[in-house]
């Protein structure tokens, strides 16, 4: 399986992370520098080709109510990374991506310094991930009839047919 390319695009720089081969797990890649839209494009499709991506993961940046209203400069660059690339670009919400990233580093004690630099890449890593744990728990499926996703035994429709409703009388 090719890898997906997760990014976090912002107005002064573009956190990117990549799938593992499986597309189980994200890894924080890099963050590149925003110079102008012919120079982006040109690093992400080097970084494309060296990484055999298959397919791009963007955040989109909803407010509170899951409007679009700040979403306008990502959606532009979701169209150039269609045209430019012709992979299937997937926009995923990114609400609050950016505030978990700089939690994360904060409880591992990163400096100020050190966590500019490395929060946009996080952030990139944790969109990507939220999108691979959807597509995941999408396709599970049951181990065993008899058991639920978390292994807890569960009722069969045949012993929800045989077992007596609730509330209702016995025969004496």
């Amino acid at each position: 399986m090719k890898r997906i390319l997760g990014i976090d695009f912002g107005t002064q720089r573009i956190g990117l992370a990549l799938s593992d081969e499986l597309g189980l797990t994200a890894q924080g890649l890099t963050v590149l520098q925003r110079v102008g839209p012919k120079k982006d494009l040109a690093a992400i499709r080097e970084i494309i080709q060296e990484n055999a991506i298959s397919k791009i993961v963007i955040g989109l940046p909803l407010d509170r109510d899951g409007n679009i209203d700040k979403a306008s400069a990502v959606l532009t660059f979701v169209e150039q990374l269609k045209n430019n690339f012709g992979l299937p670009v997937k926009t995923w919400d990114e609400r609050l991506s950016s505030v978990e990233a700089n939690r994360v580093l904060l409880d591992a004690d990163i400096s100020r310094k050190k966590r500019k630099r490395v929060v946009d890449k996080l952030a990139a890593q944790i969109i990507l991930q939220g999108y691979l744990d959807y597509v995941n728990n999408k396709r599970e499926k049951p181990a065993c009839p008899g058991r639920s996703y978390n292994g807890q035994a569960r009722e069969t429709s045949r012993q929800r047919r045989a077992s007596p409703k609730a509330g209702a009388q016995k025969p004496e």
